[in-house]
């Protein structure tokens, strides 16, 4: 039932205080109480309203986030591009999708490239990025060499350049990788002000809470202090560190031999040995960012002995130190592992290190397999990459698993973890310029067709 002498403000009702019973003597202390409750109702209505407002003020800067990170991935994927095939597209208005190149255009993201042609009527105005407006480094540290590339903002990783890791290790490493990376872009004529952000991908394990990268024997000191800030501090950029092998995943799943494979797994070997695996299309780190150190599975060398314990059973017997330590043991002589690859035709001591790897990294395929049953392995690194050992090891898979498994040699060969750092980088770096932190407005990555990759520099 309405209260007598209430009046609505709205959807909320107000009661109005008569004049005259203000005046009464008998109703007089009524009024204060009423001109409160008056004022309290007031101020909802008001606060409910500005609330409204801000709602409906938020729901519009993230309509419009969304929109230009639409816009922008269109215009990544398939520029050069009109206004109407970007509003073909996407499904925007032709007003929207001009206000919003007009945006881009004016901060230096897009720009006029050309006009439309082959065309029945009125030629239209094309855009396309502006590749060197912004960039990202990308590093793969290994622990006999350290590359370094530029992705730019089309998503093009320029020529890289490789050098000897400085075997010194610790903070030598550190302003190596800064040099490196100041190099890379001089060497592309890249501006170093527009690199915003290094991906470096490590040999080890990367503490997320120390910064400092555990497990990585081939980099000495790597373990005594924090190199994320450290390499921060050199660049004065933001830095990301991740393990090497887990970048490679990334780029093999994004232009490599396990594109569009969701559960994959990567397994690399050269100086070590280590995986990077993918589940349901996203990276398996485990609790402490160690998934995948695959060196230290108990197969090969004794597990309980001290070395073990330091390098892992597993990569002592496959990584290279193993290999041509065995061919000593076997041969008496000495031989890198180019040169051994090249004598197993004819020598049956290189023939047999080449055997006993194979059998070792089967067995390390199918304890990977067992536990995450990937779609496609993908076998990588300066030796696992090589067809001789691919093809050993998928010969001898069937004989110790019972189901088939996908293997294939990577794709991508040396650049995997570019490639990967370079993935890692360009999503960050165009969530920090075009989302706004709004949850869901990314752009995605553009698919192996789109993307180029300039060759080596050296």
């Amino acid at each position: 039932m309405p209260l007598a002498g209430a009046a609505y403000a709205g959807s909320v009702r107000l009661p109005v205080v008569p004049t005259a019973a203000v005046a009464r003597p008998e109703t007089a202390g009524i009024a204060p109480h009423l001109t409160r409750i008056a004022s309290y109702l007031i101020s909802s209505v008001t606060e409910r309203t500005n609330k409204s407002r801000r709602i409906v003020s938020e729901a519009s800067r993230m309509s419009r986030r969304f929109s230009l990170c639409t816009v922008m991935e269109t215009i990544v994927h398939c520029g050069p591009i009109s206004r109407a095939s970007v509003a073909k597209q996407t499904g925007l208005s032709k007003q929207t999708i001009s206000e919003i190149a007009r945006q881009l255009e004016n901060g230096g993201w897009i720009r006029e490239t050309g006009r439309t042609s082959g065309h029945v009527g009125r030629t239209a105005v094309t855009y396309e990025i502006v590749p060197e407006a912004a960039c990202i480094a990308t590093v793969d540290l290994g622990g006999t060499k350290a590359r370094a590339a530029i992705a730019d903002l089309s998503c093009r990783v320029l020529a890289e350049l490789t050098e000897s890791t400085d075997k010194r290790g610790g903070k030598h490493v550190v302003r190596q990788i800064s040099r490196l990376c100041r190099e890379a872009a001089r060497h592309n004529r890249i501006d170093f002000d527009k690199v915003r952000l290094v991906v470096v991908g490590v040999p080890g394990v990367p503490d997320r809470r120390t910064g400092r990268v555990l497990m990585a024997p081939n980099i000495p000191d790597f373990d005594t202090f924090d190199v994320a800030a450290a390499l921060r501090r050199e660049l004065d950029l933001d830095v990301i560190l991740e393990n090497d092998v887990n970048l490679a995943v990334l780029g093999e799943h994004w232009v490599g031999s396990g594109a569009g494979v969701d559960d994959l797994a990567y397994i690399a070997l050269g100086t070590g040995i280590g995986a990077g695996i993918m589940v349901g299309g996203e990276l398996v780190r485990g609790h402490a960012n160690g998934s995948g150190e695959l060196g230290f599975l108990p197969i090969g060398a004794n597990p309980f002995e001290p070395e073990s314990r330091r390098v892992g059973a597993l990569e002592r017997v496959t990584a290279t130190a193993g290999m041509r330590a065995r061919y000593r043991e076997l041969s008496g002589k000495d031989a890198n592992i180019p040169a051994l690859f090249e004598a197993a035709a004819t020598d049956p001591c290189a023939r047999t290190v080449l055997d006993e790897t194979a059998h070792y990294i089967a067995r390390a395929i199918a304890t990977v397999c067992a536990v995450t049953d990937p779609g496609k392995v993908v076998l990588g690194g300066s030796i696992g990459g090589r067809e001789e050992l691919v093809d050993r090891v998928r010969k001898l898979l069937p004989l110790c698993f019972p189901y088939p498994i996908d293997l294939a040699a990577s794709a991508l060969g040396a650049q995997a973890t570019i490639a990967g750092g370079a993935a890692i980088g360009l999503s960050r770096l165009h969530a920090t310029l075009f989302s706004g932190g709004v949850p869901g407005a990314e752009i995605a990555l553009p698919p192996a067709e789109v993307v180029k990759f300039v060759g080596a520099a050296g």
